[in-house]
């Protein structure tokens, strides 16, 4: 039996159809509002608004649960990789042996990125942002391979776009990182898995024979399944938005890079180190900085905890924070902004107004911690996001591509001026 809200507009009852998702998600159907009634929504950041259907990912952010097709994040986690992950988000399901084998090959042969690019790195200052280096970077791959990358091609020539993107970004993104330090780019070595391929570009150096630490390779692998996909947040929507209009695979992943590098979407990593060296610079007082953070009429902000979605815990969290205790004992990384961020977190944890109010440390804390730890620069941390949110942008293009969905067109309250005649300058 179908199920319909009502509304009751200027004294005319309308009907409005209620959709429900595979797990009990409610939503009333508007998409003919306004043929309806001539009225349309007002939404403010879309907070309430559900642009799309996707069969991606599932969060419920009052009972801390995030799913990938299905698949708790706790489990993919603990026993997947990052590229299983990303065959699952772009294909719908985990792969066979022989699926990713073939997948995996296909990735690693794809690594190199064509040498006229160096010609584009080498067009940028050494001061350039990773990320604006990035974008830029990804975008120009519509000169490199471009034919029509959209669902009008062969499924071969989209599979070999996506083949392209999730084999190229991690070399693109360590060369922004050595372009950033002045340093000479290191190629790929095909025999190194995908994280530690990364972390060898990022970080050899020249005369040495350098081979990543498992450990860190484990905790790279599980810092990318955790940033895989996150529901319809401001990155993804935009690369839906932008792709809706039907332009080419890399430009609107390029777009999807942009609105990331944001310091309200990708950047809270970044602000977590940030207010970890204040704290220092201060005297390394983390009671002061907790009193401060309580007071609301400080100004002051306790970055990397609580989230805009999740209402209880992070599930990332408690996953990541395995894997960052493992690396500072590891590294044994003497740094006093790590230990700032342990005292932190101990006097976060155990203080009733944080308690009360779930305020726990997010995976930004604990990943900005990791990404200190390694050696990585602060305006590198949202690249890193870059990387590992690769697949789910993929993934939501694909499907959104794939349903034929319209392009987008938000709707507006106009309030500026009303109707009025031009005036001559010599009158005004």
């Amino acid at each position: 039996m179908s199920e319909f809200a009502t509304l009751t507009v200027a004294g005319k009852t309308h009907q409005l159809p209620v959709i429900e998702g595979s797990e009990q998600e409610k939503a009333i159907d508007i998409s003919d509002l306004r043929d309806q009634t001539g009225y349309v929504t007002l939404d403010r950041g879309y907070k309430n608004t559900g642009a799309t259907k996707s069969a991606i990912t599932f969060l419920d952010g009052e009972k801390g649960i995030l799913r990938y097709r299905g698949y708790p994040i706790e489990q993919l986690a603990e026993q997947s990789n990052f590229l299983e992950v990303a065959y699952l988000l772009i294909h719908g399901n985990l792969p066979t042996q022989p699926e990713i084998e073939d997948f995996t090959r296909q990735i690693t042969v794809h690594t190199l990125v064509n040498e006229d690019m160096k010609k584009i790195f080498d067009g940028f200052p050494v001061n350039a942002h990773p990320m604006g280096v990035l974008s830029s970077l990804v975008c120009s791959l519509t000169a490199f391979y471009p034919e029509p990358a959209d669902t009008r091609s062969s499924v071969d020539k989209l599979n070999l776009n996506i083949i392209r993107l999730l084999a190229k970004m991690p070399t693109i993104a360590a060369w922004s990182y050595k372009n950033s330090q002045g340093h000479p780019v290191n190629y790929p070595k095909n025999k190194f898995d995908y994280c530690a391929n990364f972390l060898y570009m990022m970080f050899a150096l020249p005369v040495e024979d350098y081979t990543p630490d498992p450990v860190v390779v484990d905790a790279m692998n599980k810092l990318l399944i955790l940033h895989a996909d996150h529901e319809q947040n401001c990155s993804t929507s935009t690369v839906r938005l932008v792709g809706s209009s039907k332009v080419n695979l890399f430009s609107a992943i390029s777009a999807g890079i942009n609105a990331l590098w944001g310091p309200l979407h990708g950047g809270a990593n970044q602000e977590v180190i940030e207010m970890l060296e204040a704290i220092r610079a201060d005297g390394g007082g983390t009671r002061k900085f907790i009193d401060q953070a309580k007071d609301k009429t400080s100004g002051v902000r306790l970055m990397g905890f609580g989230h805009r979605v999740y209402k209880n815990f992070d599930p990332r969290a408690k996953i990541i924070k395995v894997a960052c205790d493992q690396i500072l004992k590891k590294l044994g990384v003497d740094d006093p902004i790590l230990e700032i961020a342990k005292n932190l977190e101990a006097a976060a944890l155990s203080d009733s107004y944080f308690i009360e109010r779930k305020l726990y440390p997010n995976v930004d804390f604990y990943s900005g911690i990791i990404y200190r730890a390694l050696g990585i620069p602060t305006d590198m941390f949202t690249v890193m996001f870059a990387l590992g949110r690769l697949p789910g942008w993929i993934a939501q293009w694909k499907e959104m591509n794939e349903a034929k969905e319209p392009i987008g067109r938000p709707r507006q309250i106009y309030t500026g001026e009303r109707e009025r005649n031009y005036v001559a300058m010599t009158n005004r």
